[in-house]
C-alpha cells in the first residue's frame, strides 16, 4: 500500500505544470459570450493595476474597444508591453501568461480564441 502512494506522488510531482483557463483563474475580467467547436469568444475587462493570474490561451485575435497598457509575462521570462488604441486588432500564437494593466484607464477588449484549425474549418457550423 506505501509502494502505490509512494509511485502515485511521484508520478504526480513529476507531471508537467499546465496553466488554467483564463475563466477560471480570473473569473471577475473574462465573460464568455459564445462557445462552440470552433471558437470561444471572450470579453475582458479589468481597471489600472489589476493583475491577472498565469492562465493560457490557444491562438486567438484581441480586438481592443477601448484605449489601454498592458504588460504580459511568459512563462520564459520574455516581456511584452503593449498599447492598444481603440479598434486594434492583434493576433496571437497560443501562449501561457500572466497580464497586469499598467495604463491609466480600464481594459476592455473582445477575444476570439481558435479551437479548429486546417481542415477541421469546414467542421464548422454556425452553432
Amino acid at each position: 500500500m506505501h509502494t502505490h502512494r509512494f509511485t502515485l506522488a511521484l508520478l504526480i510531482g513529476s507531471m508537467p505544470a499546465f496553466a488554467a483557463d483564463p475563466v477560471t483563474t480570473d473569473g471577475d475580467k473574462y465573460t464568455v459570450l459564445l462557445e462552440n467547436s470552433c471558437v470561444r469568444v471572450l470579453e475582458y475587462r479589468d481597471q489600472p493595476g489589476d493583475i491577472t493570474h498565469e492562465h493560457q490561451h490557444p491562438a486567438f485575435v484581441l480586438y481592443a474597444l477601448t484605449p489601454f497598457d498592458r504588460v504580459i509575462h511568459l512563462p520564459d521570462g520574455k516581456v511584452i508591453n503593449r498599447s492598444f488604441k481603440a479598434g486594434d486588432v492583434i493576433w496571437s500564437p497560443a501562449q501561457t501568461h500572466t497580464g497586469a494593466n499598467t495604463g491609466s484607464s480600464p481594459s476592455h477588449a473582445i477575444i476570439v480564441e481558435s479551437k479548429a484549425s486546417g481542415s477541421r474549418l469546414s467542421e464548422c457550423s454556425e452553432e
